[in-house]
């Protein structure tokens, strides 16, 4: 299951507030900055809800989320406990309307929680207006990033445009830092099996390819994979 943040909307003081113009480039720019300069692909959202709420007009809270095919729904980062609040009073329930539309629209919108039905959750909770925007998608799931606001109709155009903007620039950083992950994961396997080979190969008296075929072949007489195979001969061996 993907790690979940709790995450204090702390503040930016280089990041220009509901900026426009030359101040948007601006705020932008170093936004991409922050994003860019995570490590994971978990940090990167955990930084773009931060950042969300200082970009975005009108926005108060964030939360991104995932919403896979078959109703399931659960929340990756959030500011604070009100959106962990509205965003985990939906988990298992039939995804509304609203989150629907994604799967078609980068965007959707709530303009008001009190008038809008099925949305009672969130006018509990004092938020009235919310808006969506799709950071990536397949077949089976989306990723949304959704700003809340206190007051109804507090996302227009601009906010709207702005914010896939901002969404266009998470999206990109999310790639970036998941194609790092995966290449340290590439890199920290390669090096288990190394070793785990070469474990094989003393013990058993034999060269590199036959070594590397008895570990493939228990990897699948085991239905073990091959990396958490490597690991346990390699741990096995360093404890002895």
């Amino acid at each position: 299951m993907p790690k979940r943040f709790v995450v204090a909307a702390s503040e930016f003081p280089d990041l220009p507030r509901f900026p426009v113009g030359f101040e948007l480039a601006e705020a932008l720019t170093v936004a991409s900055q922050q994003l860019h300069e995570t490590p994971t692909p978990h940090n990167t959202l955990r930084t773009a809800v931060r950042l969300a709420v200082h970009i975005m007009p009108g926005a108060e809270h964030a939360g991104i989320s995932e919403i896979e095919r078959g109703n399931k729904f659960r929340t990756l980062a959030w500011t604070d406990d009100v959106v962990r609040s509205a965003e985990a009073r939906h988990g298992g329930r039939e995804p509304h309307g609203h989150w629907e539309q994604l799967w078609h629209s980068p965007v959707a919108r709530i303009t008001d929680s009190e008038a809008d039905d099925g949305w009672d959750v969130l006018s509990a909770l004092g938020l009235r207006s919310a808006l969506s925007l799709r950071l990536r998608a397949d077949r089976r799931r989306l990723t949304v990033l959704t700003a809340y606001a206190r007051k109804p109709g507090a996302f227009d155009e601009d906010a709207t445009r702005i914010g896939r903007l901002f969404t266009a620039h998470v999206s990109i950083a999310l790639d970036s830092a998941t194609v790092r992950e995966q290449l340290t994961e590439a890199m920290h396997t390669r090096d288990l099996i190394g070793q785990a080979t070469g474990i094989l190969m003393e013990r058993q008296g034999i060269d590199a390819a036959a070594a590397f075929e008895s570990l493939v072949r228990a990897s699948q007489r085991e239905n073990v994979k091959l990396r958490d195979l490597a690991r346990k001969i390699v741990s096995a061996h360093n404890s002895t």
